[in-house]
């Protein structure tokens, strides 16, 4: 377009050139102007459209002034302003900037009058003239309009096909995410039966061997006292096994998330009396019943804040718990955020957080998101994470939905 610019603006300044070298000047800014225009605009974002019309329409008159004034043939230069402000601006004000191009090239008509007078012949054809320009800036402004309403449409349109991608991604995700624990669900199931009854064998043999040999041999009984307790430990493992293989029996009845979050929330607290952490609750007003399981998601809820708890460590930190009416997938319930200001989650570990076996803590199994992503799942509800959290650089938040139908 910038080289047919130029061989356009050059076939005109190659006209007569010998007495016009002021037109031929004058047309080269304006193809100066046209190439760089966008970023003179640039420049100056809030006013360089206007100094670009504005611009356009001195130098046409230059053009005009240079090539005989009222009479010139390069009258159509004044296009060039008209055709600019049907392209920035709205129907209105392109009227208003035709209506100055107009005058402008009417203006040439005062010199002339001091020596022509103007005929009903010439009246008219003055008239024609302006009335293509009016005629030229609307259709132009018409098309450029349509072409932004579609161009606006096709924006839309790609911001809801990338959602829906998102969305889709989303729940493929979560999909695979629930196989997978549905599959060692299975497993688990079976080795954690398996395992208890040998368990329970070995406690009840080294309960009675410590019996006998308390008195008789300390070293002995010592040894048979670690066995006790690495087995009590080994059986709570086994149970925590249980809890996410089992499929869950869930009591349903409509009730209130609030109450349940504070429940869960003075739970941890009781567990971390000592820790710096200042709460703020962010709930909203008018929010549905959900049907859940009240033991249950207490549990999801205090879990959840529990590790917030143990991420913000000794030094404490803010504990933001929003509750807010929420849409997920086409469906309406209730989401909880919560948000927490620790070092937050490495984005490498953010598609495993919610496997089972995968922790980062040096104690610990892996299994407490794995059986809050199970639980919330059995609800037909969605959990997630989000690391960092937004503008602040540091911490996590983890997002439950739960539907009310």
């Amino acid at each position: 377009m910038d080289l047919l610019w130029l061989v356009f603006l050059v076939g005109l300044a190659a006209l007569r050139p010998i007495f016009e070298i002021h037109k031929q000047l004058t047309l080269l800014a304006l193809g100066v102007l046209q190439i760089f225009e966008y970023r003179f605009i640039g420049l100056l974002p809030r006013r360089g459209r206007a100094y670009s019309v504005i611009i356009k329409i001195v130098l046409a008159s230059v053009v005009v002034n240079c090539t005989g004034g009222i009479e010139s043939s390069y009258y159509l230069i004044y296009y060039l302003p008209v055709v600019t402000a049907a392209m920035f601006f709205g129907a209105f004000e392109t009227l208003l900037w035709t209506a100055l191009t107009s005058a402008a090239y009417l203006s040439f008509l005062i010199p002339a009058l001091e020596v022509y007078r103007l005929t009903p012949e010439g009246a008219t054809e003055l008239a024609i003239r302006n009335l293509f320009f009016f005629l030229a800036a609307t259709v132009i402004n018409r098309f450029v309009g349509e072409n932004r309403q579609q161009a606006q449409r096709y924006r839309e349109l790609a911001e809801t096909l990338a959602e829906t991608n998102r969305q889709l991604a989303q729940v493929q995700e979560e999909k695979h995410r629930s196989e997978r624990l549905a599959a060692l669900g299975q497993l688990s199931a079976g080795l954690a039966h398996e395992i208890r009854n040998p368990l329970g064998v070995i406690k009840g043999s080294s309960e009675m061997l410590n019996k006998k040999l308390q008195t008789s041999d300390p070293v002995t009984s010592e040894l048979a006292g670690y066995i006790s307790s690495e087995v009590n430990r080994l059986n709570t493992i086994v149970t925590r096994f249980l809890d996410f293989a089992r499929p869950a029996q869930l009591e349903l009845r409509r009730e209130q998330i609030a109450p349940l979050v504070d429940r869960a929330l003075k739970a941890a607290h009781d567990r971390w009396p000592d820790a710096k952490v200042q709460v703020e609750r962010v709930y909203a007003e008018g929010l549905p019943t959900v049907p859940l399981d009240a033991d249950l998601c207490e549990q999801v809820f205090t879990n959840l804040f529990l590790n917030a708890y143990e991420a913000m460590g000794s030094e404490g930190g803010n504990l933001r718990v929003k509750i807010a009416a929420a849409n997920s997938h086409g469906r309406s319930g209730v989401e909880v955020a919560i948000e927490d200001t620790g070092p937050g989650i490495p984005a490498e570990m953010l598609q495993q957080i919610f496997n089972p076996f995968f922790t980062t803590k040096k104690s610990g199994i892996g299994l407490g998101l794995s059986i809050v992503s199970k639980i919330v799942d059995d609800h037909r509800g969605g959990i997630r994470v989000e690391s960092p959290r937004s503008g602040t650089g540091k911490g996590a938040c983890f997002r439950v939905f739960l539907p009310a139908e």
